[in-house]
């Protein structure tokens, strides 16, 4: 079963008042339909199609809601009755082929309502009517100021702009304003047979535009005569009969709220009474606090001269930070400086060290020379002396050849060497 949202209209679902505004519309175009070729555009549940569908020669409902769809073709079987799932942004039918079109409270919810009632004025036969209402957007709004805007509504229309727009596709307009009147109905106890001789009475007093509830129009391709004034009865018709039934439910009503009042008085004294005592704890407690709010300003005091005093010893602190950091980057300009020469000592002395290892190789090698020499000079030593002890040896025993009488005698006859000086 289709669900009221707000957004479409379920007989049963909804308050009688709201369903009648509906179904006068559909009585309102009744007139225009016998014996026609209709086309109801967002036909929702189904029950204005329905009504249609008495007097018409075929009726074709289409509603982009599938829901609604088939809740209309389960409720409101007819031969000359069908319902299509479609959108009124693309009408299914075929060109002129439509003698009455009716939108009711349709336009302020499509997007493209231009678009739209092109395609109504094409689907219309020439001689054919398009007829569509809509709320009135200044009455609408003040009506729902509590409720806030119809979430479902794209663009709602004050009259002049309604006429406008609608004069902008068809030549011919004919506005209707659609409003709740009360009324007085005199009607034959027994059947009445000729309905057609029933008469309205409306008195001159008229209602402006800006202060009516809706807004209906009937369209045309061509000139024509036009309707007249149409006053529709509901079957509750009998006002002050509901009207007394709804002050009963209202005097119910209010004698339960009368007796919730009681009870809520009483508990209310009770509540006073309660009221009193925790007022009295609550008095009390504001004198504690009171106290304790004097002792949390002494020590609020105490905590911003301490804070005053944190604030000096942070100063003196962030100066002999600042004394300390210059200090270190002295401390660190000479590290860096020292280093740099640290590290041309070290050069220096690996540079000496290793010309002192040359030095030393060089050494080693001159004393092994000089042992060398050494030891060949004490070899030529011993060899010298030693040819000194043969010289010596040599030297005497030549001076004892000198003497020898031998020698003496050879050389006197020129014999043997001569071993005189020479």
């Amino acid at each position: 079963m289709a669900e009221f949202t707000g957004e479409r209209v379920i007989p049963g679902q909804v308050d009688p008042d709201l369903l009648n505004e509906h179904l006068a519309r559909y009585a309102f175009a009744a007139r225009l339909s016998a014996g026609r070729r209709v086309l109801d555009a967002g036909c929702g549940a189904g029950y204005g199609a329905a009504e249609l569908a008495r007097t018409a020669a075929s009726v074709l409902g289409i509603d982009r809601s599938a829901e609604a769809i088939a809740f209309a073709r389960e409720r409101y079987p007819a031969a000359n009755l069908r319902f299509e799932e479609a959108d009124c942004a693309t009408l299914p039918v075929a060109d002129a082929s439509m003698d009455l079109v009716v939108a009711f409270e349709v336009i302020e919810h499509l997007e493209d309502w231009r678009g739209f009632l092109r395609e109504a004025r094409r689907a219309l036969a020439p001689a054919g009517q398009f007829i569509v209402s809509t709320p009135n957007k200044l009455y609408y709004s003040e009506s729902r100021k509590q409720a806030g805007p119809n979430p479902f509504h794209v663009h709602e229309f004050e009259f002049d702009e309604f006429r406008s727009e609608l004069g902008e596709v068809f030549p011919h307009v004919s506005l209707f304003l659609e409003n709740h009147a009360e009324g007085v109905v005199f009607q034959p106890a027994s059947p009445f047979s000729n309905e057609a001789m029933t008469e309205v009475r409306l008195d001159g007093v008229r209602c402006a535009p800006s202060e009516s509830h809706f807004f209906i129009a009937i369209c045309a391709l061509q000139r024509w005569s036009g309707a007249p004034p149409f006053v529709y009865i509901p079957r509750a018709a009998n006002v002050l009969r509901e009207r007394e039934r709804h002050i009963e439910l209202l005097e119910r009503e209010i004698e339960t709220k009368n007796q919730w009042l009681e009870r809520t008085t009483a508990e209310l004294q009770q509540l006073n009474q309660d009221h009193q005592t925790v007022l009295g704890q609550f008095r009390k407690q504001i004198a504690e606090s009171e106290e304790r709010a004097r002792w949390a300003e002494r020590l609020n005091r105490d905590l911003e001269e301490s804070a005053a005093q944190i604030a000096r010893l942070q100063q003196d602190l962030a100066a002999e930070q600042a004394a300390a950091r210059a200090v270190v980057e002295g401390y660190e300009a000479k590290v860096r400086e020292l280093e740099a020469e640290n590290e041309e000592k070290t050069r220096w002395a690996l540079d000496t060290e290793a010309r002192l290892q040359d030095k030393g190789r060089e050494l080693a090698h001159s004393v092994d020379l000089l042992h060398q020499a050494e030891q060949s000079i004490a070899e030529q030593t011993a060899w010298a002396e030693k040819l000194k002890v043969q010289l010596y040896r040599l030297e005497k025993q030549v001076a004892l050849m000198k003497e020898s009488r031998w020698v003496k005698l050879g050389r006197k006859f020129g014999l043997g060497p001569d071993l005189r000086d020479r």
